[in-house]
């Protein structure tokens, strides 16, 4: 016998559980020029889930807000990585 679920529970069982507003700075000891930044933050904003990314020459570091559920920390590397910049996690939250 098939049964057919209904419509509000598909769209439930699809649903993510939660997910939750982050926010990690990334150190980027290897920007040195005015173009680093606006390269960084391009890459950043590729990752599915970004919402904002500031990218700080003086400091060095990315300050990166995402949504868990659609992308990691670890998916923020990879992508300064993948452009020239390779980072590390120095805050989360």
């Amino acid at each position: 016998m098939n049964k057919i679920l209904p419509l509000a529970l598909c769209t439930l069982l699809a649903a993510p559980a939660w997910s939750v507003p982050r926010t990690v700075t990334l150190s980027l000891p290897t920007m040195d020029c005015p173009v680093c930044p606006i390269t960084v933050k391009k890459a950043l904003e590729r990752v599915p889930g970004v919402s904002r990314s500031e990218v700080d020459l003086g400091k060095r570091q990315a300050v990166v807000q995402f949504d868990d559920a659609k992308t990691t920390a670890q998916a923020l590397t990879h992508a300064t990585t993948d452009a020239g910049y390779p980072s590390t996690v120095v805050q989360a939250r």
